[in-house]
């Protein structure tokens, strides 16, 4: 059974992990018989938004593991006490908060950062050639670091030309794709999805998703 850890940004699609995505990931592995460990940061979030009225509610801080213990049902783990040599595979479900919280790509565009943690992790599966998926706008994390190393990955997010411009800044080879489909780097290991950069609704979202995880698990062997 494949051990795989899926890296949460908080709860909501405009300040956290889009929680359709993520639900959806969780799924399609245990369909597959896969054995999940969910994670996030320890940190902060970037902002809180109101999901109603989709505008800051600056009075407010939240926490990315408590707002992510959430969609985990409190089965979840702190990001720095999960190590590349304890699972198989990494997931990243989308949502701003991947590009808040895990890495900053939604305030610096191309010139972002990427999480110490995050990055950390990434490397450490990269360097033990284990598969990683992203879903959504998680890909620009991995352009970011992938292409810090100097090594063009090819990921999608789907058909958004400003998107895909900054991927291929970061040093990625950006991918058009559609929602039900993937795009699977084999020489690299990496499988992403557009999930909600395109997707309409659940059943086309899920289409993608289910796809990532059966190539990421393939890859996981």
């Amino acid at each position: 059974m494949a051990r795989v850890a899926v890296c949460l940004s908080g709860c909501g699609v405009f300040d956290g992990a889009e929680i359709h995505e993520s639900v959806l990931t969780l799924l399609a592995l245990d369909r597959a018989g896969a054995e999940v460990v969910c994670c996030a940061p320890d940190k902060q979030q970037a902002d809180v938004i109101d999901h109603r009225t989709q505008k800051p509610i600056p009075e407010q801080r939240r926490n990315v593991l408590v707002e992510s213990a959430r969609i985990a049902r409190g089965e979840i783990k702190p990001l720095g006490d999960v190590r590349a040599a304890d699972i198989d595979a990494l997931i990243f479900p989308g949502g701003f908060g991947a590009a808040k919280n895990l890495c900053s790509f939604a305030m610096n565009g191309p010139d972002c950062t990427v999480d110490p943690q995050v990055e950390s992790l990434v490397a450490d599966m990269l360097a033990s050639s284990k598969p990683i998926g992203a879903l959504c706008i998680a890909p620009t994390l991995l352009a970011r670091i992938l292409g810090r190393k100097k090594i063009k990955a090819q990921v999608t997010i789907g058909s958004d030309p400003g998107t895909a411009a900054a991927i291929n800044r970061m040093g990625a080879q950006h991918r058009e794709c559609a929602t039900t489909d993937v795009v699977v780097d084999e020489d690299q290991r990496v499988v992403t999805t557009p999930a909600y950069m395109t997707g309409k609704g659940p059943a086309d979202v899920f289409a993608g998703i289910e796809k990532l995880v059966a190539q990421v698990l393939r890859m996981a062997g």
